[in-house]
């Protein structure tokens, strides 16, 4: 069994040299808490910075941006689901500086479930950990279903069993998975590159639309005037009460379309060079989701009006099969054949979106056992660096799919977005809080600004700030079932809220075995296990300088890096 190297009660670099130094043999024989150095454990930084980059915003263009908006915008209305996707989108961007600038000091190969056990609290890591890996082997399935609900534009499920088309997916994941990080990082880089190709000509022909180049009738902001039929939709009640909680409904629908963008934390130990690569995916956050996300939903809102029947959640009785709004933007312009184009490139963003769930789901099992959180065996390798425990176990939980089989396609969607929205804000609110404890703890050892490798732009308070909204949505994001009769609503509830007690009993539950205690400011450990990343990174620079030397870089790559690299 590996020795376990302790956390040093010194945190300091000298201290850390006294009593944390390693040699080749002991690295060979010891195990630091959360990064992995065992050829039989450790991950193979297989990563590079385009593949980073792109997993970034390819495993979060999904069903939520893709066919979710659809039933945020029949609910609520364009002018609502505008707003919300732009305030979730900020919320979103401070939880990515706050994870970037604790990744960017101490790639872990646990992620960010290190972080909060090393710089917060163990029941805290323990509890951010499980359930982050709930919500994935949730949300795994959930792209399946997607899938099979997208096909069924073509097929409808009376012709083909959606069991078929759950297994063929499912099937190709677990092989792309198997096959290896570098196979993996480029097949995924392909297929994102696609997504934010296809996603960028979609916002030209919404706008193409909208200006009636396709139809000869310019749309402009018609469907947003009063009763035309408006910007916002009036849900339960009347007026702009009613209209505000329209416009509240869709938080969780915007929160479900930005989850996934913070599993960079969960690529650090597959990455190379981590410190430069995932600052800068964080930093290039900011652009996608104003490009990506806020452009892409203000266009649609003004092409599909929110009462359209072609809408597949507007209605419980439209026939339709058209589960994108985007796609329905194409019928309603009669532009002949593009609409199934554009279906199956939507087809193609679930198959990619559920590809990375998969990964993600295995290297969160993974970085568990490497915190100590989950059985040992877990943490073992094959000769390609694939946890195969991990792997085979997190896909054994995507034969929740076929529930799809049984029941109404549309009503397992919605209870799978349910279930992983508060999934999903807890793994921030844990974020969060963890970089509020690593900002206090820093200061208290005075770790200046200047000496980090990034800093959160807004520091402290902008994770004070996206805490207090992340908590306000996790309590109010299913107010809708309180009103009404609760025979009907009680599955909403369930599934609504249910993360947050498995959440505080994870931690409490934790607590009461380990009898752990939070870690103070003067005592949090900064450097145990960074000597580990500081060599592998001038070796990684080392080999790099050489060859540039060796082989010059050309001029269109220089141009690719500087102008065209923000967008992949």
């Amino acid at each position: 069994m590996d020795n376990l190297v302790h956390r040093s009660a010194a945190s300091s670099p000298a201290g850390d040299k006294e009593l944390v130094s390693y040699s080749d043999a002991d690295l060979d024989n010891a195990h630091v808490r959360g990064i992995e150095t065992s050829p039989e454990t450790s991950l193979h930084r297989g990563l590079k910075a385009r593949h980073i980059t792109m997993i970034a915003i390819g495993g979060a263009i999904g069903t939520g941006l893709i066919i979710g908006t659809g039933k945020a915008l029949a609910q609520a209305g364009p002018g609502s689901i505008f707003i919300s996707y732009t305030l979730v989108g900020f919320v979103v961007f401070l939880v990515m500086a706050a994870l970037g600038e604790m990744a960017a000091w101490l790639p872990m190969s646990a992620g960010f479930t290190g972080y909060a056990s090393r710089f917060c609290d163990p029941s805290l890591g323990f509890a951010l950990g499980w359930t982050y890996w709930i919500k994935y082997i949730i949300v795994t399935p959930n792209q399946l279903t997607a899938a099979a609900l997208v096909i069924q534009f073509w097929l409808p499920r009376e012709r083909v069993n959606p069991g078929v088309w759950i297994t063929i997916f499912l099937v190709a994941i677990v092989c792309i998975n198997y096959f290896g990080i570098r196979f993996f990082g480029e097949f995924e880089f392909w297929l994102s590159s696609f997504k934010v190709i296809v996603i960028l000509g979609v916002i030209l022909l919404a706008l193409v639309i909208a200006c009636g180049g396709a139809d000869g009738d310019p749309k402009g902001f018609r469907y947003w005037w009063p009763n035309s039929p408006g910007a916002f939709r009036p849900y339960i009640a009347e007026g702009s009460w009613g209209q505000f909680l329209g416009f509240w409904s869709t938080m969780v629908t915007a929160t479900f379309a930005y989850l996934g963008t913070e599993l960079v934390g969960v690529t650090v130990g597959e990455a190379q060079n981590p410190r430069k690569t995932i600052p800068r995916a964080i930093r290039l956050t900011f652009y996608r989701i104003v490009i990506f996300y806020c452009v892409s939903v203000l266009l649609i809102g003004m092409c599909v009006p929110y009462d359209s029947k072609d809408l597949v959640f507007a209605n419980t009785s439209s026939t339709s099969a058209s589960a994108s709004p985007f796609v329905v933007a194409i019928t309603l312009a009669h532009i002949p054949a593009l609409d199934h184009i554009l279906n199956g490139c939507i087809l193609l963003f679930v198959f990619s979106a559920a590809n990375s769930d998969l990964y993600i789901a295995s290297r969160t099992l993974y970085g568990l056992s490497s915190d100590g959180a989950a059985p040992s065996i877990f943490r073992r390798t094959n000769s390609n660096g694939v946890p195969l425990y991990s792997l085979g176990t997190s896909a054994a939980f995507a034969l929740l799919a076929y529930l799809n089989v049984s029941d109404d396609s549309k009503e397992v969607f919605s209870y799978f977005v349910n279930l992983t929205t508060i999934f999903g804000l807890m793994t921030w609110i844990s974020i969060l809080v963890t970089h509020i404890w690593f900002v206090r703890a820093r200061r208290a050892q005075g770790l200046s600004n200047e000496i980090m490798p990034y800093t959160a732009p807004l520091g402290i308070w902008g994770s004070y700030g996206a805490l207090a909204m992340c908590c306000l949505i996790a309590l109010t994001k299913n107010y809708d079932v309180f009103v009404g009769a609760w025979s009907e609503k009680y599955k909403t509830f369930i599934t609504g809220y249910l993360g947050i007690p498995i959440y505080l009993l994870l931690i409490l539950g934790h607590k009461l075995w380990t009898k752990s205690k939070g870690v103070r400011p003067h005592e949090c450990d900064f450097y145990t296990g960074k000597d580990i990343i500081d060599r592998e990174e001038e070796e990684f620079l080392a080999a790099k300088a050489a060859a540039r030397t060796a082989r010059p870089e050309k001029k269109g790559a220089a141009f690719y890096r500087r102008f065209v690299s923000w967008l992949f």
